[in-house]
């Protein structure tokens, strides 16, 4: 058996496979996998196999659509047949909300040439009799998928990696992970059988290896504990039941007719495949309980869990409703297996927070369906250093350190019930909730605050009616402009004339200070450093040139910085930057880094007014000029007192407003709020939320991180030159330069739908009806009273003036490309003197 390897993927089952195979064919020729049982073991034996191409996720839609590609070509290669049954995907609606998230999603599936067709109840009736539609609106037809099967599908990669030279073995338990700065050594354990049991034996050998993935399933939670890190994939009770025949579609099938679609019935929690002559339930049940939260028991092998029919039995009624026929059909077989979740859904793929070489492919849902991209996307991370796709919305560290097993494991269960819940945009699911709180958080809520949830962290998105029922927020989400629209309206209006306030202390803080920290950044960044007193906007770059990281960089002394970044992505950020420190300490000199987000609180005071109101609150020698452009110019930084409050205000309103951000002490934040709010009285202070936010910073062309701003475009891509210094070397400089301008970001003003705004998902048409880009953001514009969008567009349609459409509910809305920061284009309100 070999001790050295480039690669060692521990995990046999379908992403396991999947990766090996991915790694060999990217041109990485020492790999092995490693498997504790036998492939297929884990949870791949009893999925389903399903192959939906339905994702509201721009990441997660393409690695769905390469695997449905990919799967096809593998008998082709191996030999082998995968079982891929291409029967077609069809989701039902019972709702026109239902059909309003089903056309947001299909104009999302247009940005990623994932096919897809509509049809009415009449024309399902048609060509599928035994299905029940007179309750239905419609539905959504995948015609390119399907289902599979999964030990075939895991099998027939298998072979294939190991044609490519991929080394399996199976029986191995990967027991210990030991970094020794240069590679990693991996003591395995021989397992065996005993009494129907696998138990170590001991036989153990050590493994050096440059690179480890970690693709254990359900086995994640002891993978955790092994590299002492946060997993939070905790596997879910799925149940599905397999039907005796049912001689209706017995007789249907005689007649010549092809096999049912995957008929998803998402209004009844529900999933219907053909089997045999008979059918299979699959639900998505409320009340399926987590499991295996600390690890899985050596007893548990390929083992299922008794049946739990109580639980189902609404959705098995829903079955007998959608197709009657099947009412007489006995049950022939169940499955209630253990399938992995994540607190959003999404799996866990890419680095490890705080480990070097060490690659998370865990917590997948749909893991069938996941698989064969996964493998291809990390591939290339590894091999290249980047996807060809931003990956960051299932980087591992967008969950912090401060997740729980408790955490996990509720979140996971809400996650598995929530499958085939409404997907609102604006939707926020409440288990678990409130954890991370500001101060504040109480009066705020008195206040009629409506909370989002980002990083843990409760932050208002609105604030409502001070009598709203607790239902309020839930009732209050759409597909179109939903109930929360009204009050967002009124506080983007109140910062554009008069004053507003933000919590934004969720914003993630690092100081960074010691003789290399000025040096470091100057690589570290693409913009000039700030002088002493000021800040700047800079990005910090991969290696192949695209944004990692926005930083707002606040210089306080020659080697002091406090360096500010999207509240979401603390943990994301922070490792990046300590990596990078760590690094580059010997070349540039001694630095010490410290989060510090928890520490500081941050309330965004912006608005014509703000300057007045805080004129009446500052403690200073000579309060009129205290707050002046000549005093405290834009785009700069000092320390104030307002009231008993020491605050680092920061000149600077990502509203587009004359406007500060006060960073304060958070155990002061309640005497701030206090004293901010009684102030602001006689100014017309009115508490903003994070909505009517988005839409203002579009009106002024503000990028977003995780939106415009990605590992899928340069900041010139982003079409943010002024903040990038060609004058300097930077890291990711030259490879930013070779990439060239293949797309460009660019704000639109949208003639849409009265009832509706773009959410950042829609596909961009031009006049001749190509496909020319697809919106990153979206919302309303107070300014211009109508829809507005960023996004990004071929080079050649970007220019102002071009006339372009949105898809939009399924329709095309005219839109139009115009100036960056088409509100105050001059910086003239942002400036203005007081």
């Amino acid at each position: 058996m070999k001790t050295q390897v480039k690669a060692l993927v521990v995990g046999g089952g379908a992403v396991g496979t999947s990766i090996a195979y991915h790694l060999a064919k990217a041109g990485w020729d020492d790999v092995m996998l490693l498997e504790r049982d036998e492939l297929t073991s884990g949870s791949t034996w009893h999925a389903a196999g399903l192959l939906p191409l339905f994702n509201m996720n721009y990441a997660t839609t393409h690695i769905h659509k390469y695997s449905v590609d990919f799967y096809k070509t593998l008998e082709a290669e191996t030999g082998l047949n995968a079982g891929f049954a291409v029967v077609g995907n069809l989701r039902m609606a019972q709702t026109q909300e239902r059909m309003d998230e089903y056309m947001l999603y299909a104009s999302t599936a247009e940005t990623c040439d994932v096919p897809y067709v509509w049809m009415t109840p009449e024309e399902i009736k048609a060509k599928w009799p035994l299905i029940e539609t007179s309750d239905l609106k419609g539905a959504l037809y995948h015609h390119t998928d399907g289902y599979i099967n999964p030990a075939d599908v895991t099998q027939a990669m298998a072979k294939g990696a190991r044609q490519r030279g991929v080394v399996i073995e199976r029986k191995w338990q990967a027991d210990a992970f030991h970094w020794t700065g240069q590679a990693w050594e991996v003591t395995c354990t021989k397992m065996v059988e005993k009494g129907g049991n696998l138990v170590p034996s001991d036989e153990q050998i050590v493994i050096t290896a440059e690179h480890v993935v970690t693709a254990s399933g359900n086995h994640a939670q002891t993978t955790a504990r092994k590299l002492g890190i946060k997993i939070p994939a905790i596997p879910v009770e799925h149940q599905f039941i397999v039907m005796d025949k049912d001689p209706a579609l017995v007789d249907f099938r005689a007649l010549g007719h092809a096999e049912h679609p995957v008929i998803r019935d998402a209004d009844a929690q529900s999933y219907v495949r053909e089997e045999r002559g008979g059918w299979i339930l699959g639900v998505y049940e409320k009340g399926a309980p987590a499991v295996f939260e600390h690890g899985v028991p050596d007893s548990f092998r390929a083992d299922l869990f008794p049946l739990d029919l109580e639980r189902i039995e609404d959705q098995y009624m829903a079955m007998i409703h959608r197709i009657p026929s099947c009412e007489e059909s006995g049950l022939k077989d169940d499955f209630n297996g253990p399938i992995c979740y994540t607190p959003d859904g999404n799996p866990l793929v890419g680095p490890a927070q705080g480990l070097r070489n060490m690659w998370l492919a865990e917590g997948f849902s749909f893991g069938i369906t996941a698989a064969g991209g996964t493998g291809y996307y990390l591939a290339q991370m590894m091999v290249e250093g980047e996807a060809e796709i931003d990956m960051a919305s299932l980087d591992p560290k967008r969950f912090g350190s401060w997740i729980t097993t408790e955490y996990a494991a509720r979140k996971n269960e809400e996650c598995y019930d929530h499958v085939y819940i409404l997907h609102h945009p604006d939707e926020e699911r409440p288990a678990c909730r409130p954890l991370k709180t500001a101060p504040s958080y109480d009066r705020m809520k008195a206040r009629g605050a409506q909370f989002g949830c980002v990083n843990g962290w409760e932050r208002p998105n609105y604030f409502g009616p001070l009598d709203a029922p607790e239902s309020f927020d839930h009732d209050a989400r759409s597909f179109r402009r939903g109930g929360w629209w009204q009050y967002a309206v009124e506080e983007a209006k109140a910062i554009r004339n008069g004053v507003g306030m933000i919590d934004a202390s969720a914003f993630a803080k690092h100081r960074l200070e010691g003789p290399g920290a000025a040096a470091f950044l100057d690589w570290f960044t693409t913009n000039k450093l700030p002088r002493v007193g000021r800040i700047n906007l800079t990005y910090a770059l991969t290696a192949h040139g695209t944004t990692r990281t926005e930083y707002t960089i606040v210089r306080h002394a020659e080697d002091a910085f406090t360096l500010i970044s999207a509240g979401a992505w603390q943990a994301y950020d922070g490792d990046y930057l300590a990596k990078a420190v760590q690094d580059k300490m010997g070349e540039f000199g001694p630095m010490c880094l410290s989060d510090v987000t928890s520490q500081t609180g941050v309330f965004a005071l912006a608005g014509p007014k703000s300057r007045d109101l805080l004129n009446d609150v500052i403690v200073d020698a000579d309060p009129a000029t205290a707050l002046s452009n000549k005093r405290f110019p834009w785009l700069s930084a000092r320390r104030i007192e307002l009231g008993m409050c020491p605050v680092n205000a920061i000149r600077v309103a990502y509203t587009g407003e004359l406007g500060w951000e006060l960073h304060h002490p958070m155990e002061m934040q309640n005497y701030l709020f206090d004293l901010l709010e009684k102030a602001g009285e006689k100014h017309g202070l009115k508490l903003v939320g994070a909505r009517a936010q988005n839409w203002l910073r579009q009106e002024k062309s503000y990028r977003a991180f995780g939106n415009e701003l990605g590992r899928d475009a340069t900041p010139l891509e982003a079409d943010l030159p002024r903040f990038v210094d060609l004058s300097k070397d930077f890291h990711g400089k030259e490879a930013m330069e070779a990439k060239g301008i293949r797309s460009k970001c660019v704000t639109l003003l949208i003639d849409g739908p009265s009832d509706a705004d773009p959410w950042g998902r829609e596909a961009l048409y031009a006049q001749d009806g190509s496909r020319v880009g697809r919106l990153t953001s979206g919302g309303y514009s107070v300014a211009f009273e109508k829809s507005i969008g960023l996004g990004y567009v071929r080079p050649d349609v970007a220019t102002v003036g071009a006339k372009l459409q949105v898809k939009m509910q399924d329709q095309l809305w005219p839109a139009e490309i115009v100036e960056d920061s088409p509100y105050d284009p001059q910086n003239a309100r942002i400036r203005v003197d007081g």
